[in-house]
């Protein structure tokens, strides 16, 4: 049993109580070659002890004699399945100023508060060490269980798989796919990852290219049928729905419709579907490909903003796993991408009609080209002093694109957008990111011509701003530039 601490092999050891977890560690000890004493009050128990060549005498823990008696010893374990007399030995030994380290058994969380308090270094409390392991060994056959499943709907395939994205994928969907890829690959099988509209945001055109992923659009793909497989990885929150029979869905996010997949698994306990797709490849013991490494450990740091969002125990977990096998110049090249001029001209357009409320921006970018580089100014105004929440859009195609963040804990921007735009547009988003997407068809009997810019321009600023702070539950004022 390791407690996490790490005693030197010189080290004398106790163990106060041998009932049967006693007599585990015990012997666990013993064939380690570890120096080890144990002391139980019940006569016969010891004897059997003795007759296996363990050192044990007979004693009663809760004795002050107990504690004289071990004081030479590093290590104290005291096992009994009496807390009471686990309480008392743990008192005695502290009482007579031992300093060793101690591990005691309770019996339920406020035993354990109680021997924590009174001075016990480590406390086990049985039940929940069963439970723990009980769920680590559900979870490892579980994800066995589920890697059989994926490996029989892959080799299944008679030609080609196609593993789609989300729309405009993001470090995550794209790393996610790559990783599904590469195990099609181990298990003989060929892949494509295909995309949806465009992949315009700079720092994810630049995690492509660096890390050498090659992805095709779909809407270019002629000969669709092809692929007999079809696969969804990290494609809920999208909103985009697919029009082809789907055979495998992995995601962190459950699906807006109901997909009928030979394969499905689907964990919002998850931060990211890069950590459950290296989940995947730990299970298939694959040799991990430098590229899809990085870019995996990437989608997760991405996904949970460098562990500081909804970050779990499996992330960390998985970014650990991945940490050895990455490139991470590479992620250093793909994390300070160089900014375009469209993006820049964005952000200062941004900066200069900004309004601000309370700790909320909001800001009209004008007519845009890359509707991506309203998500880069979202978050560039992110950074300024006292912002918590802010909002860039713009007019692009005959249609309003707006781009939201928040790092307010209080507020979840996604559903924020969706009370402001549900009824007039689509929105799409989680608690830090959101998208929305409103048809200029609302602003009837204007024309997108040259003449009618600034009215249209005026007209839609005033709408958008006035819907979004209101559902941020405050008014829209004339501060202007918030300045």
């Amino acid at each position: 049993m390791s407690t996490g601490v790490s005693i030197s092999s010189m080290s004398k050891y106790a163990i106060l109580g041998c009932g049967s977890v006693g007599h585990a560690v015990a012997e666990e000890l013993v064939e380690q070659g570890k120096d080890v004493l144990i002391v139980d009050r019940d006569e016969g128990r010891v004897e059997a002890l003795r007759d296996q060549d363990l050192n044990a005498q007979t004693a009663d823990i809760r004795d002050e004699a107990v504690a004289e008696d071990i004081a030479d010893c590093d290590v104290v374990l005291i096992m009994a399945s009496d807390v009471e007399s686990n309480k008392a030995a743990v008192q005695n030994i502290r009482e007579q100023g031992g300093e060793q380290f101690v591990v005691v058994r309770a019996s339920d969380p406020v035993s354990g508060d109680e021997l924590t308090e009174m001075g016990a270094d480590v406390v086990i409390n049985p039940s929940s060490v069963i439970a723990d392991a009980a769920m680590r060994s559900l979870e490892s056959g579980e994800l066995e269980y589920k890697a059989n499943q994926l490996a029989e709907v892959l080799t299944d395939t008679k030609e080609r798989v196609a593993i789609l994205t989300h729309d405009s994928p993001d470090p995550d969907s794209i790393a996610s796919a790559a990783a599904l890829q590469a195990i099609a690959e181990h298990l003989g099988v060929e892949a494509d990852i295909c995309y949806l509209g465009d992949i315009g945001h700079q720092e994810n055109r630049a995690f492509v290219n660096l890390l050498g992923i090659e992805l095709l659009n779909w809407a270019d793909v002629e000969e669709k049928e092809v692929y007999d497989t079809m696969a969804l990885v990290d494609h809920a929150k999208s909103g985009d729905s697919v029009d082809v029979d789907v055979d495998v869905i992995i995601d962190h996010y459950e699906p807006d419709e109901d997909l009928d997949a030979a394969f499905l698994d689907v964990r919002p306990n998850m931060s990211s579907t890069s950590t459950i797709m290296t989940k995947y490849i730990q299970e298939f013991d694959m040799k991990v490909d430098e590229a899809v490494a990085t870019a995996l450990l990437y989608g997760i740091r991405e996904e949970t903003l460098d562990f500081k969002r909804d970050t779990t125990p499996a992330d960390l977990t998985a970014a650990a796993y991945l940490y050895p096998f990455a490139n991470h110049d590479l992620l250093e090249q793909v994390e300070s991408p160089s900014m375009s001029p469209e993006t820049l001209d964005v952000l200062a357009e941004a900066i200069q009609n900004r309004e601000v409320q309370g700790s909320h921006l909001v800001s009209n970018a004008g007519f845009i080209r890359d509707r991506e580089a309203l998500a880069q100014a979202a978050q560039h105004l992110l950074n300024l002093e006292g912002i918590t929440t802010t909002a860039v859009f713009g007019i692009a195609d005959d249609t309003i694109f707006l781009a939201a963040r928040s790092k307010d804990i209080r507020m979840n921007i996604g559903k924020v957008l969706a009370d402001a735009y549900g009824d007039i547009g689509e929105a799409a988003g989680h608690s830090t990111q959101a998208s929305a997407e409103i048809s200029l068809g609302i602003f009837t009997g204007i024309e997108t011509n040259d003449e009618n810019r600034d009215t249209l321009l005026q007209l839609t600023e005033e709408a958008v701003k006035r819907k979004l702070f209101q559902a941020m539950g405050v008014e829209s004022g004339e501060s202007g530039n918030g300045s």
